[in-house]
């Protein structure tokens, strides 16, 4: 064989599959923000799981004696599927995250929402108290727990406030009588929403500020809640 020779009708699909896939990964995005998460999520997975395995056929190839003269050639489709196996590897090892989408630093009284079930729609998943989801996120984010500080209800409060708002959450109800802040996050690429409520309570120990953190749809958050309320607590003592 020369190099001179026709490319490989295989090698030619690769890159035309993997530059595909490439394409369908934004695809994906936009279709999630669209509103058909199910459908942009499930076309993401197949674009990312598809990529890696093509990565894999292309290095498989390259290895073979018979496919060496065009191993550039399988080099250079092969980089289209390089985004999306790395987004495929990302997902796979960012941790063993329960199938849970609720999280709070009080399991023993969750904070409950007052304005929220207006703001989230009716297909969103329910806000009710699920003993089952409480007791996967004592197992899994054993490490949440109530913020005790020395700050008077009020000036907490401002803070509290003041802390969403630097987050980029959306807050859309605030009462200082009720202790209750509620917002909105929203996600950098996929554009999903989640609900936070806020909640601040006096005691002999001081003012005790408490979070609850519900994404709208799916059933994995992937740990993005708890890994939320973390973030809204670590700013919340700076």
């Amino acid at each position: 064989m020369t190099t001179g020779e026709t490319t490989p009708r295989l090698i030619n699909w690769i890159g035309y599959l993997t530059l595909t896939l490439l394409v369908a990964l934004p695809l994906a995005v936009l279709t999630v923000r669209g509103g058909a998460w199910e459908q942009g999520l499930m076309l993401y997975a197949i674009s990312c799981l598809g990529a890696a395995l093509l990565l894999l056929l292309a290095a498989v190839l390259m290895l073979l004696p018979k496919f060496r003269p065009w191993r550039s050639a399988i080099a250079k489709r092969a980089l289209f599927a390089v985004p999306g196996t790395v987004l495929l590897l990302s997902l796979l090892g960012g941790g063993n995250y329960p199938p849970i989408h609720d999280i709070t630093t009080d399991t023993a009284d969750p904070p409950r929402f007052v304005a929220a079930p207006k703001q989230r729609g009716e297909n969103s998943n329910s806000l009710d108290i699920v003993a089952e989801t409480l007791k996967a996120q004592q197992e899994a984010y054993s490490d949440l727990d109530t913020l005790v500080t020395d700050a008077s209800i009020e000036n907490a409060f401002a803070q509290a406030k003041a802390t969403a708002q630097a987050l980029g959450w959306e807050i859309f109800h605030e009462d200082l009588n009720a202790g209750i802040i509620e917002a909105t996050d929203t996600t950098a690429i996929m554009g999903f929403k989640d609900d936070i409520v806020i909640r601040l309570r006096t005691n002999e120990r001081g003012t005790l500020v408490d979070l609850r953190s519900v994404s709208r749809v799916g059933v994995s958050d992937l740990g993005a809640n708890a890994a939320r309320i973390r973030e809204f607590l670590d700013a919340f003592k700076r």
